[in-house]
């Protein structure tokens, strides 16, 4: 057959770039398999860890008049464990120890059956006493002064109190979702947990509370806890479909009877926007990988274009249609897409194994399958696209006359002389002013329904701007090697010697392939650069938001109501702390409004944590904490209540906070002196920071409330477990290790550490082929001239001054602007990727021994594609002419 005889002779006379074109499509297609079976396996990570922080999935609220019994039936149906819980409001709680009588507001208690703790561990931690029994939380503890053995008093409404002696003193870890307001609509205010719980077994509460659920049933009420089957689907998105869809039809098949408080389909649902933003994450940094590698294929292609075209121009003179050649050229594309697909994911795979111990990358078998099947169908359609397409088109236009010239006009490109990089620009500078607005989404969850979508209109602006300057870095190199000739040739006079101008015509005549290698290695060092400029960000970041939370290294919470703590100087002689910063932690009302006040001192408070200026709004943070220090009854606000409250700088603002005697207010005068947006241990809407000094000053109440400890990033895990051995169970210990695995989203627990493996493996190799292959290829095309100079008498220095000289303009050239594309991008990721950090950076991190790294492989593929250039040039140039 004509197809597999000229297959044959391709591989028999152009055996080397077959396998160069086949090697690209190989890159495309390993970077698409790892990159996407990685972005599964992060999916199904993502679902698994949202699951496993879940130990009660449904809290199901048995309604007024609806059979308890039949509501347990139906929950037991769809569960595989539940237990049955009362739940009781009380009027206060009441003890007296020590010769003086403590009382509290009002408070919930609980009626859990015996074996709850063991159904779903996880809920109580135990601090003091016995794990059953009478027991009670930390804070109810701390504002009674109860330790297990004394008595406390139960208020019942309208009823006698009850009296029972506590057994033990626990902590409620899920108390945020064990107190929901089930039933609440949608995007409602949450619930706060109560100050004030008591934890009786099932059926002391029953003899407490029957009496008063006969008399006030608004009072009392059942909720069934259950525990879901968790074969879930491994996308969050699907697991969470699954979940709330079994919720609602749990509720339509007891017609009303309970509500559901769906704690697993909430977890997951932040779980899908995670996943969301991983699959952006994964177009922003792996589209471009897989057009680069792209981009190279066809570079190595349309490297032998002159040569193909005489070729083809051959067998066109001897009868063959211009749909034959379309069916030789056919018949390359599926041999060099074929070799590259097989090569690409046996690539992916070894990737996998060796990086991630599975070849998988983690994911399931059939989700990877699907990946590799997409690769490789990608792999065809690049071989299709770079080999196929063009000899169509030349198959069209050219004639056969045409088609065998060597040399011709030279005009530049028409898109350069439509200005379209120049658009491309203009258009990506207007996509990321509209997608980096204040209030704009890339992940859009409206509250209360299942649907979520991303915006991928953001995509748009990296990707424009990628073409764009690519594009542009084109039109540089091509007119300054045709308009800056003379330029040129001073500069590469210490390379060429008295042939600069000679070597500076040479380029200007081959400018186009010039600078078309420029711009290809510049695309392949920006993608370089802001992938690893992104990722370093994001590990910083990520880091920043577990210390934002956590506050310090180790911190020490006091309970709330607390007049005494530990002491600083023995938390600070703790071996393993470097310093301790005390923390005042006091609630106060604006106006109706209850907000966290946090009391600092002004002089160490930014040293010792470690305080961003993106924290603050109008100033460093440096220089609000100092404004801040020179007024005493100054107060930073969050820009949520600076809106709220229409408040302006100076304006006196009044706030009432706990004074020394349980129970009271006092009103304390402050002025607002600016906008704090984060806080160490604050939450993320509104909060106030003041002067602790003023505050204890004002209020008669010294008590501290935290302690932040810094141990120099060491040892957090033992320092914080010498610390509570100190403090005992009358404080709350957190360490950062714990606090970066618990608060962070599911994607910041993935990690992109294994993206960025990936990633940065592949954006080197893309750089040194880019640099090195295509310069390579580019400088054999003109072997025959090469080897004409040295016929003629050339020496091998002076052969040397074109190739070294061309070499040195793409490489100075390409790096150069490869760096200013990379930054520009890296830029522009993370300002459109802002849902991803939190807090949004300061600045970019550069990852500097990367970037060396690409620097010095780049650097080292084009000098080895030069020496062996000048070497073949330089040798046997007869026998280089007879070849060619």
């Amino acid at each position: 057959m004509p197809s597999l005889t000229w297959l044959r002779a391709l591989v028999t006379r152009q055996g080397a770039r077959v396998v160069a074109t086949a090697a690209g499509v190989a890159v495309a297609v390993a970077l698409f398999a790892s990159i996407g079976a990685f972005l599964a396996a992060s999916k199904a990570t993502m679902t698994r860890r949202a699951v496993q922080s879940v130990t009660v999935d449904w809290q199901v609220e048995v309604q007024p008049n609806a059979s308890t019994p039949a509501i347990l039936r139906a929950v037991r149906s769809r569960a595989t464990a539940t237990a049955t819980v009362g739940v009781a409001s009380t009027t206060g709680l009441q003890a007296r120890t020590g010769g003086s009588t403590q009382a509290t507001g009002p408070g919930v208690v609980l009626g859990l059956p015996s074996r709850y703790p063991a159904t779903f561990p996880g809920v109580i931690r135990r601090l003091a006493g016995t794990p059953s029994g009478v027991l009670v939380t930390q804070q109810t503890a701390a504002n009674l002064h109860v330790t297990p053995g004394d008595p406390i008093t139960i208020g019942r409404d309208g009823l006698p109190v009850a009296t029972v002696r506590v057994q033990g003193v626990v902590d409620l870890p899920q108390a945020d979702s064990l107190f929901q307001r089930v039933g609440a609509p949608p995007g409602s205010q949450p619930q706060a947990p109560p100050d004030n719980v008591v934890l009786l077994p099932a059926p002391a509460w029953h003899t407490v509370f029957d009496p008063l659920a006969a008399r006030r049933p608004d009072l009392v009420h059942t909720q069934i806890h259950a525990r879901l089957p968790r074969d879930l689907p491994a996308d969050p998105a699907a697991a969470f479909t699954r979940v709330d869809g079994a919720a609602h039809n749990l509720e339509a098949s007891v017609s009303g009877g309970a509500l559901v408080g769906d704690n697993l389909g909430a977890t997951l649902s932040a779980a899908r926007d995670d996943a969301l933003y991983a699959q952006v994450l994964f177009l922003f940094l792996g589209v471009p990988g897989i057009a680069l590698a792209a981009l190279l294929t066809a570079a190595v292609a349309r490297s032998g274009a002159q040569r193909r075209r005489r070729e083809q121009a051959l067998v066109r003179t001897r009868g063959a249609t211009p749909a034959l050649i379309v069916r030789f050229a056919l018949a390359e594309a599926l041999v060099v897409g074929g070799l590259g697909a097989v090569l690409g994911i046996g690539a992916a795979l070894a990737v996998g194994a060796t990086s991630f111990g599975d070849a998988g990358f983690g994911a399931t078998g059939h989700a990877a399958a699907v990946w590799f099947a997409a690769a490789a169908a990608v792999g065809l359609g690049i071989a299709v696209a770079v080999i196929v397409v063009p000899t169509w088109l030349d198959s069209r236009r050219l004639t056969v006359a045409r088609a065998r010239l060597t040399f011709g006009a030279e005009r530049a490109p028409r898109w350069l002389r439509g200005g379209l990089d120049l658009l491309l620009l203009a258009a990506a500078y207007i996509v990321f002013w509209l997608t980096s607005r204040n209030g704009y989404q890339l992940v859009l969850a409206p509250e209360g329904t299942p649907a979520i979508s991303v915006s991928y209109w953001a995509l748009a602006g990296p990707a424009l701007l990628w073409l764009g300057a690519g594009l542009l870095a084109w039109r540089l190199a091509y007119w300054g090697l045709a308009a800056g000739r003379a330029v040129v040739t001073r500069v590469i006079r210490p390379v060429a010697g008295g042939l600069s101008g000679t070597v500076a015509a040479t380029m200007a005549r081959q400018r186009r392939l010039l600078a078309g290698a420029l711009a290809l290695v510049a695309l392949s060092v920006a993608f370089a650069g802001s992938t690893a400029g992104f990722n370093r960000t994001y590990r910083t970041q990520a880091e920043v938001d577990a210390q934002l939370t956590n506050g310090g290294d180790v911190t020490v919470s006091e309970a709330p109501g607390s007049t005494s703590g530990p002491s600083v100087a023995r938390l600070a002689a703790i071996h393993g702390v470097r310093r301790v910063e005390p923390l005042v932690h006091r609630y106060a009302y604006v106006g109706a409004d209850l907000q966290d006040l946090y009391g600092v001192r002004t002089s160490t408070i930014v040293d010792a944590t470690h305080l961003q200026d993106a924290y603050f709004q109008g100033g460093s943070a440096r220089s609000l904490i100092t404004r801040l220090g020179r007024q005493p009854d100054g107060v930073l606000v969050s820009a949520e209540t600076v809106k709220d409250f229409q408040l302006r700088p100076g304006d006196p603002l009044h706030l009432r906070l706990p004074g020394h005697g349980r129970g009271s207010l006092v009103q304390v005068p402050f002025h607002y002196v600016g906008i704090a947006k984060e806080f160490p241990t604050a939450p993320r809407d509104s909060f106030l920071v003041a002067n602790a000094s003023y505050v204890a000053a004002r209020t008669g109440n010294p008590a501290i409330g935290a302690y932040l400890i810094d141990t120099g990033g060491r040892s957090t895990a033992t320092v914080a477990h010498a610390v509570r051995r100190y403090v005992g169970p009358t404080a709350t210990v957190t360490d950062l290790a714990t606090t970066r695995k618990v608060v962070g989203s599911s994607l910041t627990a993935v990690d992109l550490s294994g993206l960025t493996k990936v990633e940065l493996g592949f954006a080197i190799v893309l750089a040194v082929a880019a640099a090195g292959l295509v310069l390579g290829l580019g400088l054999a095309e003109r072997r025959r001239t090469f080897a004409i100079a040295a016929a003629l008498g050339a020496r091998p220095a002076q052969l040397g001054g074109f190739v070294w000289s061309e070499a040195g303009f793409v490489l100075l050239g390409g790096v150069a602007a490869g760096g200013c594309i990379g930054w520009a991008l890296a830029a522009m990721l993370v300002k459109v990727l802002t849902g991803v950090f939190d807090p949004p950076p300061d600045h970019l991190s550069v990852p500097w021994g990367y970037l060396a790294t690409v620097a010095a492989a780049v650097t080292a593929a084009v000098a080895v594609a030069a020496a062996i250039t000048v070497r073949r040039a330089a040798s046997a140039p007869l026998t280089e002419l007879r070849d060619l």
